[in-house]
């Protein structure tokens, strides 16, 4: 809104754009994102390593330290002015201590049954839960921390490294778990194929770290850096294509709008992430990111990602998840609901937005002065504000879904996992989520 009206809460300096924004993104990442992945774990890991998590206790002490001291406090320190100038890193470094050990105390709460188990019978999904929490763990202060204390270009590309591991070493791993363990377990059979699950994982973890210097494509930074994270892209985007298939060949049979709630939003999400990661392919290309860095362009891409990709993954793990807790509350008809404002809020925003960007870039190729940008902007910013009041109906129809009691009837309250074919000592059937065999499986 503060694109069409500026002087919107001029008066409060909590309402400054500045403010709103850091608030905005560590919100999304760490409040709305993180929450919800760690409450699927709560329901995966147990299943995926036949054991329960570490502690009920150290789960509460995990819930209040994340949500208020991280959470809580971090959005106050930014809205109050106290932040750091850093993209995707914007909470100040007393939060980001806290940020690294609650990040421990997840990795004892989830991770120890996958160890026990031995690495050579984890699902799918376990080595992306693995890999998330492990490598985020390295990241994080590699990209919230150490920028505070290297200057100039060298400290910009640690941060431009955090951005994108943010989204490739955590979101993308955690996101992927979710589609690895809701479609299978829908599907009533085995992943596609257990050989392109594991090559997927595997190249996105060496990939990933190859990326986020493309933030910098003619900047300082040396062009031996700058051209590895533009071929690392590109072949990324390879990588996202051999998943998305593998994916979207587990799911065959679902039809083309699953009847399975939570299934149908991983299969969006799915879809998605096909379409975000080959756009951001080809914004690293040189030629393409000359012509949308810094437009509306990539805000679209941000928010098809972080949404669209992770977003639609984490609500769909969450609705799988909630159908299978005893007496809970349930309404089908209102994430119905919730589905289709979100989808059609998300994609007329990133679609405005992206031509909103085209015609920024153009302008500002043709040395047109910059207010002309500004003043042809402005359709697309309005468009945004009706875009995003959608999403949040969407949100809001989400949260009666999972408050309210609807007529129709409850799903089994047990998953189930498949043994693929193709993994190494399975046999190919499906074994009850309590008596988990041997066997990677999906």
């Amino acid at each position: 809104m503060q694109f069409i009206a500026p002087d919107f809460g001029r008066n409060y300096a909590w309402m400054s754009w500045g403010r709103l924004r850091y608030a905005h993104t560590q919100g999304i990442l760490f409040g709305f994102l993180t929450n919800a992945f760690f409450a699927f774990l709560y329901h995966a890991v147990p299943i995926l390593s036949g054991r329960p998590v570490t502690s009920a206790r150290l789960g509460l002490w995990l819930f209040g330290l994340w949500n208020g001291a991280v959470m809580i406090a971090g959005w106050g320190l930014v809205l109050s002015g106290v932040s750091q100038p850093l993209e995707w890193a914007e909470f100040p470094l007393v939060v980001d201590a806290l940020i690294v050990l609650a990040l421990l105390m997840a990795a004892v709460q989830f991770l120890p049954g996958f160890f026990r188990r031995g690495f050579d019978s984890l699902y799918v999904s376990s080595w992306y839960i693995l890999g998330g929490l492990v490598f985020t763990l390295l990241s994080y202060p590699m990209g919230n921390v150490v920028p505070e204390f290297v200057p100039g270009a060298s400290g910009a590309a640690f941060s431009g490294l955090w951005i994108h591991d943010a989204v490739g070493l955590f979101v993308t791993p955690m996101a992927l778990a979710i589609a690895y363990f809701v479609i299978p377990a829908v599907m009533g059979r085995p992943v596609y194929s257990h050989f392109l699950s594991m090559l997927g994982f595997w190249l996105l973890f060496f990939l990933y770290p190859l990326n986020g210097t493309h933030h910098y494509v003619f900047s300082v930074i040396p062009m031996s850096a700058q051209f590895s994270a533009i071929l690392a892209s590109g072949l990324l985007g390879i990588v996202v294509v051999i998943v998305v298939f593998n994916l979207f060949m587990s799911m065959r049979g679902s039809g083309w709008l699953p009847r399975d709630l939570g299934l149908r939003f991983i299969g969006t999400s799915t879809l998605f992430y096909l379409v975000v990661s080959l756009q951001g392919s080809m914004q690293a290309q040189m030629s393409v990111n000359q012509a949308v860095h810094f437009t509306d362009w990539v805000v679209a891409h941000s928010h098809l990602a972080m949404l669209g990709f992770a977003g639609f993954a984490a609500i769909g793990g969450l609705v799988h998840a909630w159908q299978r807790i005893p007496g809970v509350a349930f309404n089908a008809r209102a994430v119905a609901w919730a589905y289709w404002l979100l989808t059609i809020g998300l994609v007329t925003m990133v679609v405005d937005l992206t031509i909103g960007g085209v015609q920024q870039g153009n302008l500002w190729a043709s040395s047109a002065p910059f207010m002309e940008s500004v003043t042809a902007s402005r359709p697309y910013w309005v468009a945004r504000v009706h875009a995003g009041s959608i999403l949040t109906l969407g949100f809001i129809a989400l949260l009666i879904g999972l408050t309210t009691r609807g007529r129709e009837a409850r799903v089994p309250e047990r998953d189930a996992v498949a043994v693929p074919a193709d993994a190494p000592a399975s046999d190919g059937v499906l074994v009850p989520a309590n008596e988990i065999a041997r066997g990677s499986t999906s």
